[in-house]
């Protein structure tokens, strides 16, 4: 397995594969907000990879090079692995979207037949921290709902995902965030 890049190096790759300004301002808005969360669980006791959490959240959108479609998820998957990035980071980049997509949902809106759901903590806080941020700026959670059911519908199986995610991340916090 290859080591993680730096932050610098991470931010580096987004500029170098052509990234666009906004995607990396989103980008780093998201790290932010993920290693504070990380560093507050740390603070609790909870074992968290703090590095494959920040790289992680750097490099979230870098498929956006390819579509900003669901699809980005999974084509940033594959730029890192060409790039030769270990699999947890791998894993945090195909899993970010949607709140994590269970593999019959994923065949529906065009992905690979496979199972997209978030598993480990550090995909949590990243795809957490990912949908709390709109365009550089965190916004509320209540806003984020309406913000999935806006796009995808009051009913959509992705809100429930959201709300559990939500339900995780103050889980382990042990308080509202």
């Amino acid at each position: 397995m290859s080591k993680l890049p730096s932050r610098v190096k991470a931010e580096k790759i987004l500029y170098e594969v052509g990234c666009s300004k906004r995607v990396i301002e989103h980008s780093k808005a998201v790290t932010d907000l993920a290693v504070k969360i990380a560093r507050k669980m740390i603070e609790k006791g909870v074992n968290v990879n703090l590095k494959l959490v920040e790289v992680g959240a750097l490099l979230h959108d870098i498929g956006r090079v390819r579509t900003r479609s669901v699809l980005h998820g999974y084509y940033g998957g594959e730029i890192a692995r060409k790039l030769n990035f270990p699999e947890p980071l791998i894993s945090i980049i195909e899993k970010h979207v949607g709140a994590g997509i269970p593999l019959d949902e994923a065949v529906k809106v065009g992905l690979p037949p496979k199972d997209f759901t978030l598993e480990t903590l550090e995909e949590k806080i990243v795809a957490y921290a990912d949908k709390r941020v709109k365009r550089s700026m965190v916004i509320d959670f209540n806003d984020c709902v309406r913000e999935f059911e806006r796009k995808l519908g009051k009913n959509h199986p992705a809100i429930k995902r959201l709300k559990n995610l939500h339900r995780d991340i103050v889980d382990a916090l042990g308080y509202e965030f």
